[in-house]
């Protein structure tokens, strides 16, 4: 055995996925995931996604990870369902109800008319079950342990927020925002508003960055063509390092 000679620990692979995240996955766990099918040395994703969330989670290989800190301070934009009448402790579908309230006199004029004060810039504090740490811990990890700490609020901006579909007790949203915004915190204090509580039932991201959702890749596309054309077909599906910014001006 030669001892001087460097294990090697994965492929120089150079470029972009951008994954359709499956729901009930963390973002480390699909991060980890790809980085195994396609054997690479080095990879990042560019902002978590909740396990709840689908859609549009960019990762970045070997060279393009440099450019990371660039989608991750970038816009997004995300679609969401929220139900009415219900709160839980997460302010998800993966929470523990907490709250039940009756749904009354609500319509979509009385629902756009109280989400204008989420347009602009406002302050957000994060929710006790995201990811922002807290001396080192993930304030999620808190939470589950039944721990609540202060949170500072947080100034975001949000560009448009518009209902795309009502349905009673139920509402789809678009939301275009920026970095650091809590979708599942918007539906918690649009609940309160409106007298009923309120929390996420379904979440996808449709845009980070100049990534939308023509650009996705599933994980079972990524393990059929591992299993038809190998190696390099997988390559073949990575968007060039430059792509993370092909929305800048010329």
């Amino acid at each position: 055995m030669n001892r001087g000679r460097r294990r090697t620990r994965g492929r120089d692979v150079n470029g972009v996925l951008v994954l359709d995240k499956e729901p009930g996955m963390s973002s480390n766990d699909a991060l980890q995931r790809v980085k195994h099918i396609f054997r690479a040395a080095k990879a990042g994703h560019t902002g978590s996604l909740d396990p709840l969330a689908t859609g549009v989670l960019p990762l970045c290989f070997g060279e393009a990870t440099k450019l990371s800190q660039y989608l991750l301070d970038s816009d997004k934009r995300y679609w969401t369902t929220v139900l009415f009448g219900v709160r839980t402790d997460s302010g998800d579908a993966d929470g523990k109800v907490i709250d039940v309230r009756p749904v009354r006199d609500m319509t979509a004029a009385r629902v756009e008319a109280a989400l204008l004060r989420f347009i602009g810039e406002i302050d957000q504090i994060p929710s006790m079950f995201s990811a922002v740490k807290h001396h080192g811990q993930p304030l999620y990890k808190l939470a589950r342990q039944g721990i609540e700490v202060e949170r500072k609020p947080r100034r975001i901006t949000v560009f448009e927020c518009k209902v795309v579909a009502y349905r009673e007790t139920e509402i789809d949203l678009e939301i275009h925002c920026s970095k650091g915004t809590y979708v599942r915190s918007i539906a918690e204090e649009l609940g309160e508003d409106l007298g009923c509580g309120a929390h996420v039932t379904a979440l996808r991201r449709l845009k980070a960055g100049p990534f939308n959702v023509d650009d996705l890749v599933t994980m079972t596309q990524l393990e059929t063509v591992l299993a038809k054309d190998g190696l390099p077909g997988l390559d073949a599906l990575l968007l060039p390092v430059w792509s993370a910014v092909r929305d800048w001006p010329n």
